[in-house]
């Protein structure tokens, strides 16, 4: 049987930040923030809500989502570069917290495409029968990273949740095929040395116009599907700009493609997955429909899935 997402959850902070915002604190403008990344706003979580209170907010949505018992849980994935701390990992204290007490937990290093790492390391879990349930969360509190100095990056991320259970769907459905990579000679481009993270944005944007629409159209491919066979895109909310350029490339028109950033900015390893429930939640994406997710990080590392939407 195939695996496929089975319940989907999300935290988003309270606190938004607009972009007039920002303008009080740097030498930066809504016009050029608007126009240069397409964000509008994004979300802080407060100084007393770590990443791990995130990641259990959105994991307890999806597990109800699923309908299913924490107990039931065989593994649990949270994908970050924002811990609270080195260790213990941030999957582990969501584990004793959902009182997932038959669970076995990890986190992953992937940066914005950690998620992506997760459902497709779940995925060999579920299909080999090791576990009936794997819990993936990807969550960043990228704001305790950012320098605000540095108007060139912190204007570009936020914080925030979104969780997917994988577990066995019906027939047809489900994960129907996926990519992998990596690119270490590229891990200067986008880094954190010291307390912030930085970025060489021209380097970084010119891998992910090429990435982002190649792998795409690669598992597109080895799901033995043609482009107009695709109802739905969610790409990684970085850029606008290298949003479109892969929207173009698979030559599906804008309402086919999830939007989140202006609202949520970049929230790295958890933007496909708060993406997916929010178009889940506008009935953009129906039962049967065929999704491309696909996204890229720091590392650098990629991955794209090609899905059949539903249990």
């Amino acid at each position: 049987m195939n695996a496929g997402i089975v319940g989907l959850g999300r935290y988003i902070p309270e606190q938004i930040v607009t972009n007039f915002d920002l303008e009080k604190r740097m030498d930066t403008t809504d016009e050029w923030i608007r126009t240069r990344t397409g964000i509008e706003e994004r979300r802080f979580a407060g100084d007393d809500v770590n990443t791990s209170d995130m990641a259990y907010e959105a994991a307890k949505d999806a597990i109800h989502d699923a309908g299913i018992r924490a107990d039931q849980i065989g593994l649990i994935l949270v994908a970050t570069v924002t811990p609270d701390k080195p260790f213990p990992s941030v999957s582990t204290m969501i584990q004793e917290r959902l009182e997932a007490t038959h669970a076995a937990a990890m986190d992953i290093s992937a940066a914005c495409a950690g998620f992506m790492y997760g459902v497709i390391t779940a995925k060999q879990f579920v299909e080999s029968g090791t576990y009936p349930y794997v819990l993936v969360v990807g969550v960043e509190k990228l704001s305790k990273i950012t320098n605000f100095e540095d108007r060139n990056t912190a204007v570009l991320f936020g914080d925030g949740a979104g969780a997917a259970v994988i577990g066995h769907v019906s027939e047809g459905r489900g994960i129907l095929s996926f990519e992998l990579g990596a690119d270490g000679s590229g891990g200067k481009h986008l880094y954190q040395e010291g307390p912030y993270l930085e970025m060489n944005g021209r380097e970084v944007f010119k891998f992910a116009v090429r990435q982002m629409g190649e792998s795409a159209e690669n598992v597109i491919t080895k799901a033995g599907l043609s482009k107009d066979e695709v109802d739905f895109l969610v790409p990684h909310q970085a850029n606008i700009r290298i949003m479109e350029s892969s929207r173009q490339r698979l030559g599906l028109p804008e309402e086919k493609m999830s939007k989140t950033i202006n609202q949520f900015g970049n929230t790295s390893a958890a933007s496909i997955p708060i993406s997916l429930k929010e178009e889940v939640l506008n009935g953009k994406i129906s039962d049967d429909d065929v999704i491309v997710m696909v996204g890229f990080g720091g590392g650098l590392t990629w991955g794209a899935i090609a899905m059949r939407w539903g249990k």
